[in-house]
């Protein structure tokens, strides 16, 4: 089969690979569609994915080959390549290990993932996906979840006000969780004129722009002066933590969404006074897949506009696009059809 190998030093190389086989309680899932999310462009950015991996974890397709053991499954089921319970024994290291250190150990070697025409996968892996969801949305089921997983991870109440710094996938879907949660007002913080104009189109009462306003200055005018109850920082720059701490109102929250992968300066002694609390959200469980694909389907929650018009891209464009992205971008979305 054809995949986007990751050969280091930020090279991808479109090989042919041994297709994989369903064991006894597996099966294969034939690729239709891949986003690309934002841990994939750090692997590649900062060079941590060990060289031979296909990454690609945000992916939908059929299920074109089922174990002998199976009984979940059968072949032409449309599912989504995660989200299933793992049994006892199969538990992610992200919620057992108890030093789990992502930098380190986020990209084990040997990974065949979504990046590919076809994925091995458990059968208590995927999980269903339902009608009148195309393969397409389907493949944002992750990142919903991500984002699903922020909302609950806070203490959001039901008529609180929200801030999201940030918004891209991860800060659009967030916003459209947090309404679907309750919060009477979310204002969201981005330069990008693409971005913003989706997140109004989302219900965003109000889009600041960092580089043309003083954050702060524009939320007080919003917010009578206190700050929203919450801030999600979805963006993860170097400023955009320290903002958060800085518009947050007295005794609120911070959540962070995004991964920032270097440090970060902060000047606590501006806010720490407020006793502001703080909580980092990482990734999402299995409910959070299940929660997500069920606010899609009821229209709750849509990740519609993220994905637009713009075609997907073939395997062969993964370079070009990778490059990309790790530069400043009013892209919303892009998705790989291998």
């Amino acid at each position: 089969m054809k995949a986007a190998v990751y050969k280091g030093n930020q090279r991808f190389e479109i090989e042919e690979i041994p297709t994989p086989t369903a064991g006894p309680d597996q099966v294969v899932v034939k690729v239709h569609f891949c986003a690309v999310c934002g841990t994939d462009v750090h692997a590649f950015l900062y060079d941590v994915a060990p060289p031979g991996t296909v990454l690609g974890h945000e992916f939908a397709g059929d299920v074109v080959e089922v174990g002998s053991a199976v009984t979940k499954w059968k072949i032409g089921d449309r599912v989504i390549g995660g989200g299933g319970d793992p049994p006892s024994g199969f538990e992610f290291p992200t919620r057992t290990h108890p030093r789990y250190n992502y930098r380190t150990m986020g990209f084990p070697e040997g990974l065949i993932r979504g990046y590919a025409e076809f994925v091995l996968m458990e059968e208590w892996q995927p999980i269903l996906i339902p009608d009148g969801i195309t393969d397409e949305e389907a493949a944002m089921c992750e990142p919903t979840a991500v984002a699903i997983h922020a909302i609950r991870n806070s203490d959001l109440k039901l008529g609180d006000s929200v801030g999201i710094l940030g918004a891209g996938p991860i800060g659009l879907l967030t916003l459209q969780a947090a309404k679907a949660a309750g919060a009477s007002a979310v204002y969201v913080s981005e330069p990008a004129p693409e971005r913003a104009r989706v997140a109004l189109e989302l219900g965003a009462d109000a889009v600041i722009n960092p580089l043309k306003q003083d954050l702060q200055t524009e939320i007080d005018a919003l917010t009578d002066g206190r700050g929203p109850n919450i801030v999600f920082d979805c963006a993860g720059f170097p400023s955009t933590l320290d903002q958060a701490f800085n518009i947050v109102r007295r005794a609120g929250q911070v959540v962070l969404v995004a991964v920032p992968w270097e440090e970060l300066p902060l000047r606590p002694v501006d806010w720490m006074a407020r006793e502001i609390s703080f909580k980092a959200s990482w990734g999402s469980l299995p409910g959070d897949w299940h929660r997500a694909i069920g606010l899609m389907a009821s229209g709750k929650l849509t990740v519609k506009p993220l994905i637009g018009d713009v075609e997907s891209i073939p395997l062969e464009g993964m370079q070009e696009a990778f490059e990309g992205l790790t530069k400043p971008s009013n892209q919303l979305q892009i998705v790989v059809r291998p």
